[in-house]
């Protein structure tokens, strides 16, 4: 079957997967979100030591979520891989040194050698929660709003900006607006999760103080999430894009991505039982006792990431488009490994679900009891 797929139906299908990917690390990221709420809801060591055991048992999926999701771009769509990664690299070396320091933090901060204190390791994971979040969300804005780069007949990136990617969030534009309401939107969108995550996996009887500010940080970072999330969507359907044309050259299109969704409804159905989910999640978190929110709003980012991953590759559209050299865009048929080098990857994809499977069980393995204070003495993991 695989075979007999064409390369056009291969490149939509590695694009789909790499947005699968992408959109699960943005519901992992609830591990970023919880951290930047440490100072917010624990007030206590003990209640310190519980939030970063319960989100220490889940950052390295974070983490290599990540990495997979930049793994399956080099394979797959390379040319991308080496304009972005090669050009922008400010803002990818920014985004993984947050990284870095979080694993540290993780490592470190109980050590009772440690120079530092524990102080400067949680202001470390407070970083990593919003900065790091923060320029990943512009990163993504730029699929819609282009880059600083040029591509010579050699593909040889020159990027035309002193800034190096991270212009994308600190420059002075109306594409800069709509990067950074991204970033924003998915640092109080990971909060949102962090809270919900938080309240399913503590024991929250040995702490009923923490409680309360479980629940009430969920409805703030919700209602902060909105402006940001109207924003996003009210530019969606008003700014210009990138399509291709019949010659297939890239050129402006008014109204590119509103007719983006016109031709790919099911896209808008995501976005619009996404944003409901993670809202129903959400309330029903701030105002009743479920536990059980994080399953709605995780999903609900998963719809939202695959609607805002999807939306600028497909209809015949430049997902990384060129502020400089219209023609430098990349597309997903420009960029793309060759015919040979996609069916095997997707030979090998076919294991996915079995990967799949194995994260579930392991998931459910560490979530049958959930976190207690005697799991922060000294047989605690963080």
């Amino acid at each position: 079957m695989i075979e007999n797929l064409d390369y056009v139906t291969l490149q939509h299908l590695w694009w789909l997967l790499c947005s699968v990917v992408g959109s699960l690390f943005l519901f992992l990221n609830f591990v970023q979100g919880g951290q930047s709420l440490l100072w917010q809801v624990a007030k206590t060591q003990t209640e310190k030591d519980l939030v970063i055991n319960s989100l220490g048992r889940k950052w390295e999926l974070t983490f290599t979520t990540l990495v997979l999701f930049g793994g399956a771009l080099f394979a797959s769509f390379p040319k991308f891989y080496s304009t972005s990664f090669g050009g922008a690299y400010w803002v990818w070396i920014a985004i993984l040194f947050t990284f870095i320091i979080q694993a540290v933090s993780y490592e470190f901060r109980r050590k009772p050698w440690n120079i530092l204190g524990s102080l400067v390791y949680e202001g470390f994971l407070f970083i990593n929660g919003v900065v790091g979040i923060l320029l990943i969300g512009a990163a993504v804005g730029t699929f819609f709003t282009g880059s600083n780069f040029q591509l010579d007949g050699n593909n040889f990136v020159t990027w035309t900006h002193p800034f190096r990617g991270l212009e994308a969030a600190l420059s002075l534009s109306l594409s800069s607006i709509f990067n950074i309401a991204m970033g924003l939107f998915l640092v109080f969108n990971a909060r949102t999760l962090g809270s919900m995550y938080l309240i399913n996996n503590i024991e929250l009887g040995e702490v009923p103080d923490m409680e309360p500010r479980l629940r009430k940080a969920c409805l703030q970072n919700l209602i902060l999430s909105l402006p940001f999330c109207l924003i996003i969507v009210g530019s969606l359907l008003f700014m210009r894009g990138y399509g291709i044309n019949d010659q297939g050259a890239i050129e402006v299109v008014s109204f590119k991505y509103f007719f983006n969704l016109l031709a790919n409804p099911w896209l808008l159905l995501l976005l619009l039982a996404g944003l409901a989910l993670v809202i129903y999640g959400a309330w029903n978190t701030a105002k009743t006792t479920t536990t059980k929110g994080i399953w709605f709003g995780g999903l609900g980012t998963v719809f939202i990431g695959l609607c805002v991953l999807l939306l600028p590759a497909y209809n015949n559209t430049a997902f990384y488009p060129s502020k400089v050299d219209l023609q430098s865009s990349l597309t997903i048929y420009n960029a793309s490994s060759s015919p040979y080098t996609l069916k095997v990857m997707t030979y090998v994809a076919l294991g996915i679900p079995f990967v799949l499977a194995y994260i579930a069980y392991v998931w459910w393995s560490m979530n049958r009891t959930k976190i207690k204070i005697e799991d922060t003495g000294d047989r605690a993991a963080y």
